[in-house]
């Protein structure tokens, strides 16, 4: 019971450190080739010096559905997120097609099976923490 206490407060903590940022991130770098990134000062954002695709990593994604940015696009939030996975209502294409109509992904990240078996090993893990709750 405390080590299931002891993992929600850190999971709250992180949620109010981490959410403005990614709510508002419009892309983030999920290609580790070691590619170079140039930060603008001016408006913080991130452009790289090559032709590669940049945009939420997975696990960010997966945390926007679960925090509720997603809603209007009918995902449900929180334990609702994880019971309609864990039924197979819902699936990781459904999350990213949720993204994409509001934005935060390109229509692409559709057809890449390893962002997709990504997000997959995320929603499981919000699964299998739930589990630990109970």
């Amino acid at each position: 019971m405390k080590l299931t206490t002891l993992f929600n407060s850190a999971l709250i903590i992180a949620s109010i450190a981490f959410i403005p940022g990614i709510a508002g991130a419009q892309t983030a770098n999920t290609n580790n080739s070691g590619g170079q990134i140039n930060a603008d000062v001016n408006s913080n954002a991130l452009r790289k010096n090559s032709t590669e695709d940049s945009y939420l990593q997975p696990f960010n994604t997966a945390f926007l559905a679960y925090q509720g940015y997603l809603k209007e696009q009918g995902i449900p939030s929180g334990g609702a997120l994880i019971s309609a996975y864990q039924i197979g209502s819902l699936t990781a294409k459904d999350v990213v097609q949720a993204a994409i109509r509001a934005n935060k992904l390109p229509a692409k990240v559709l057809n890449d099976s390893s962002y997709l078996n990504a997000l997959e090993s995320q929603l499981t893990s919000f699964s299998n923490t739930n589990d630990l709750s109970e």
